[in-house]
């Protein structure tokens, strides 16, 4: 296992977390290791649907974006993902506070990866479980990726 810089660690979760759609959602990538990530979501208004619900997109979204980040701890420098399919169970319904979202590598090879995310009510309630398939693209690079420390030690 290659152990994460920790500097490009802090880099990527400022990339990240300024992304407009990151922002949208109040969605942050709260941490990355080797194979996994730790992502979160504010529940608020703008996430329900109109019975007063969290959108399932929402909770789509957070599934999608903890593989992604899980995945790409393990690509190589200068590699990007996009999602190819995604298979998400809702498990029980949510109405406010956080969502997080963990993500954990099933397997990663040259072209495809597959990751599952589990997502956790603020109680620590499993409400969401899915898994993610995604394309190793080698060359679609992270915005400012140029400027980030080397990913490993």
């Amino acid at each position: 296992m290659r152990q994460l810089n920790p500097r490009w660690v802090a880099g990527v979760r400022r990339v990240v977390n300024d992304c407009p759609y990151f922002q949208l959602q109040s969605m942050r990538l709260d941490g990355l290791a080797w194979g996994e990530s730790e992502l979160s979501i504010a529940l608020d208004t703008k996430h329900l649907q109109p019975f007063g619900l969290v959108h399932g997109g929402v909770a789509a979204s957070l599934v999608d974006a903890a593989a992604f980040w899980a995945l790409y701890t393990q690509t190589p420098e200068g590699c990007g993902l996009t999602t190819v399919e995604m298979k998400l169970n809702y498990l029980s319904p949510l109405k406010s506070g956080r969502l997080l979202g963990l993500g954990k590598v099933i397997r990663l090879g040259r072209s495809l990866g597959l990751a599952e995310s589990r997502l956790l009510d603020q109680d620590g309630n499993l409400a969401a479980h899915g898994t993610a398939t995604l394309m190793v693209l080698p060359s679609l690079s992270l915005w400012g990726e140029s400027d980030l420390p080397p990913k490993h030690l």
